[in-house]
């Protein structure tokens, strides 16, 4: 019973972690369309993907007791698939700089992971110990990962919109968040409860702040203004039209057509 029990946790949080990992499908859908990666950043899917490539390494049978952790590899392995695709679709949209810039951080990334999964093959030779070096910067990584929202929950306080945030995303980090913690709990193993001992309380914390701001909306785009980009105008009929970004006064007289050219 016990075991079912287990096993039925596990199964959820790995639906729930794979909706969670391919949530940002949308934002490359739009860089692939667009043709280019504007102002998004790829650090987060980089940190993702070291995240994924450590605990799937944390739960094969070369670090783990046997096939104990089983649904870690298969989530996190569906995880490697995603990021890398993620980083690599940035990659190739991305400006001369940019690439350089992912190069630099994507490079040392993967050296690292390397070395681990090379020390803990070798220098040790016993699972308690390679669980508890991969399992420790593993859970460093996934903090560190579950704590990016936290620019993002910033920006819809000083907006107080959750157009930045979306729910269904939200709402995966939550039950994800839930369920590994309570399989983690199950397992009494602290490297995979640890992580979610921080995205649960931030996963509720965006919750709240959408039952706050649910009904907020700053992007409206009149007139194709790109709010996105930081374009803002104030424009009433009749009257002046003030490009704020630019400092140009545009006189815009709909009542008088004659005086549109003067």
């Amino acid at each position: 019973m016990a075991e079912s029990f287990r096993m039925a946790v596990a199964v959820l949080g790995n639906a729930a972690s794979v909706a969670l990992y391919a949530a940002p499908t949308v934002t490359f859908k739009r860089v692939i369309r667009k043709k280019s990666t504007e102002e998004f950043s790829c650090l987060p899917y980089i940190v993702g993907l070291l995240n994924c490539l450590l605990f799937t390494w944390y739960g094969l049978p070369v670090v783990s007791y046997g096939w104990e952790n089983f649904p870690l590899v298969t989530v996190n392995g569906f995880g490697i698939v995603l990021e890398l695709s993620y980083v690599l679709i940035y990659f190739w949209y991305a400006s001369a700089k940019g690439k350089v810039k992912v190069a630099l951080t994507a490079i040392p990334v993967i050296a690292v992971f390397c070395i681990i999964v090379i020390v803990s093959t070798f220098a040790f030779h016993d699972s308690r110990h390679r669980k508890l070096l991969v399992g420790s910067i593993g859970l460093c990584v996934s903090v560190a990962m579950y704590a990016s929202p936290l620019v993002v929950m910033k920006k819809v306080i000083q907006t107080k919109s959750v157009e930045f945030m979306p729910l269904p995303i939200s709402l995966c980090s939550f039950l994800a968040g839930v369920l590994w913690l309570t399989y983690g709990l199950l397992i009494r193993d602290i490297f995979v409860a640890g992580p979610s001992v921080v995205g649960v309380p931030l996963a509720i914390l965006q919750l709240v702040l959408h039952c706050k701001y649910w009904k907020r909306k700053v992007t409206e785009e009149p007139n194709g203004l790109n709010l996105e980009k930081g374009d803002v105008a104030v424009e009433k009929e009749g009257s002046e039209m003030v490009d704020l970004e630019k400092g140009e006064l545009e006189m815009k007289m709909t009542n008088d057509p004659s005086k549109i050219n003067s």
